[in-house]
């Protein structure tokens, strides 16, 4: 059963690069996945919502999940199943990004993507939520299109990234349920 899911996982990735790949969509593919590097576009956005005190519990909960993710996606799991980048695993697979050096699994990319736009696909009017989840999607999939995950990574750092969004929503909410019963007792 894990060799069939390790072919469809190398299948998948060897029919983006034979038949989807081109050199239109090449570029922009590259962009879109080097807005998740580091989870720089969530850290942009998250920052731009703690500025307004009208959108800054979402920006904490949005801090608090993309802290979350990468506690668990890049510090605990990576190291904990050290599974190898797919273009060291399969020859045909040619990467046209420059190669990480970390381990695959699971995809930090989707992990950071995906806690912090459930976040703000929750807590923000739906217009601008969506657009959250779009590019979490994109940034997820560019990963798969540049050839540096495999489609269980995805799949894994989304869930991952998912369950940290209600982590960061659970603190925020906690650590205000915790400041007004201290500010109760003292009064």
């Amino acid at each position: 059963m894990l060799e069939t899911l390790l072919n469809i996982d190398g299948g998948i990735l060897l029919f983006l690069q034979e038949a989807v790949r081109n050199p239109v969509l090449n570029p922009i593919m590259v962009l879109i996945t080097s807005l998740g590097n580091a989870g720089i576009i969530w850290m942009l956005l998250t920052i731009a919502l703690l500025i307004p005190e009208k959108t800054r519990k979402i920006g904490c909960m949005s801090a608090c999940a993309l802290l979350a993710s990468l506690l668990f996606n890049n510090i605990l799991l990576k190291n904990m199943v050290a599974r190898v980048r797919p273009y060291n695993a399969m020859e045909a697979l040619v990467p046209i990004v420059k190669k990480p050096s970390e381990f695959s699994f699971p995809s930090g990319h989707a992990g950071s993507s995906f806690a912090a736009a459930c976040v703000l696909y929750r807590k923000l009017p739906k217009k601008q939520g969506v657009w959250a989840l779009i590019l979490a999607v994109l940034i997820s999939f560019s990963r798969l299109y540049v050839g540096v995950h495999y489609p269980t990574d995805i799949l894994a750092g989304a869930v991952v990234g998912i369950v940290c969004s209600y982590i960061g929503e659970w603190v925020v909410t906690l650590a205000e349920k915790l400041k007004r019963d201290s500010e109760v007792k003292i009064e």
